[in-house]
């Protein structure tokens, strides 16, 4: 093979391979001094109710352990520390005295880190308590599936600049694995110009007659406006790596409890675009594997989940943490105007945090290790 030859081979790459690199690789995306939350804010920066309701997980699971003599809290893909430094603050005195608490990163530790927070690449293994994952498998690279004309489902390739190409078939484990979580959808039924009004109008997936062809033509255009593929029904991400990932990471815990909170979708109602794009200051952007931009796509969290395992939403999940946005009684105001100020704020982090549309419908996986239920209800 000549040199050119080579170097075309090289530029040409699946998108978890230039993802892997673009995000983590020396230069990548997270190894960035700013960290995740200079070019987007998750629910651990938008509120510290966040980090007081896994404190409060947190001493549930303590409490379904019959209370260790050492409590482990592992913060996967910690970016800076925050949740595993709120986690450590709102919890109370003599719980916080046995909890060890480690964050897991491939970045450097950042300066001014609670000297108690540990630090590694890895999360430690045999350990008892809480392993939390806050959008940590939406940043698992995976690769692209298209459909081809002749229905042959292939691997999409992709340069630095973020020109794609079809690959070769998919084949094997995640051909499999695609049939399995993600298989090809039915070809739509034609509009009949009926408009769905009635009691089933836009059930599904994508809903059904106009209304549905309404919303799947305003989400192309949507698309299109910042360069991303709109075919219907065409790609797939291979969510494959990611349940591995995660089967390892729950895996590290002896007993315990293994939480992912992340953007999700369920088989039965797969997105008919894929998912995978780009964020870039705050903004999204379409996917380029050139270290600069974040690249993200939502996780298939129904395919992770092990035997015994909890899909809820984040909406539910706070809920029965105590999270619920509820606003003061006005009569605050009157008794306690400074209470009722702070109150007020509150609740409306509260409701940012589970709000309909928004953070609310982030999916939390609930998978207990070694233990009969999930210690969810306090």
């Amino acid at each position: 093979m000549d040199r050119e030859a080579a170097h075309g081979r090289r530029e040409w790459r699946g998108w978890r391979e230039a993802a892997q690199e673009a995000l983590y690789g020396p230069e990548g995306f997270y190894r960035r001094p700013e960290g995740p939350a200079g070019h987007f804010r998750t629910s651990v920066h938008a509120s510290p109710l966040y980090a007081a309701a896994v404190a409060r997980l947190l001493a549930r699971v303590d409490a379904a352990l019959d209370r260790p003599a050492e409590l482990t809290f592992v913060d996967m893909a910690a970016g800076r520390g925050e949740l595993a430094a709120g986690v450590l603050a709102a919890l109370p005195g003599a719980l916080a005295a046995r909890t060890r608490v480690h964050a897991v990163e491939l970045a450097g530790r950042p300066a001014g880190l609670d000297p108690r927070i540990a630090w590694s690449a890895e999360p430690p293994a045999g350990v008892t308590g809480l392993l939390f994952a806050n959008e940590w498998l939406d940043n698992v690279p995976v690769d692209v599936a298209e459909t081809d004309t002749a229905g042959v489902r292939r691997r999409v390739l992709v340069r630095r600049d973020g020109t794609e190409r079809l690959g070769e078939p998919v084949t094997g484990a995640e051909a499999d694995w695609l049939e399995r979580w993600w298989p090809s959808p039915p070809e739509p039924a034609p509009h009949t110009g009926t408009d769905d009004t009635g009691p089933h109008a836009g059930t599904g997936p994508a809903g059904t007659g106009l209304r549905a062809e309404i919303g799947l033509r305003a989400e192309i255009g949507l698309r299109a406006e910042i360069g991303l593929r709109a075919e219907i029904g065409l790609r797939a991400e291979i969510g494959l790596p990611r349940d591995l990932a995660w089967a390892s990471a729950a895996g590290s815990l002896a007993r315990g409890l293994a939480v992912a909170v992340d953007y999700a979708h369920t088989r039965e109602a797969r997105p008919p675009f894929g998912t995978l794009t780009g964020f870039r200051e705050g903004r999204q952007t379409r996917p380029v594997p050139d270290g600069r931009h974040d690249l993200t796509a939502h996780v298939a969290l129904d395919a992770c989940a092990g035997p015994g395992a909890l899909l809820l939403s984040q909406r539910e999940a706070l809920g029965a943490l105590g999270v619920t946005g509820a606003r003061p009684p006005l009569a605050l105001a009157t008794t306690d105007p400074a209470a009722y100020v702070r109150s007020l704020a509150s609740a409306g982090e509260a409701a940012e945090l589970t709000a309909r549309g928004g953070l609310g419908d982030f999916g939390w996986l609930l998978q207990p290790v070694g233990l009969v239920d999930v210690p969810l209800a306090g």
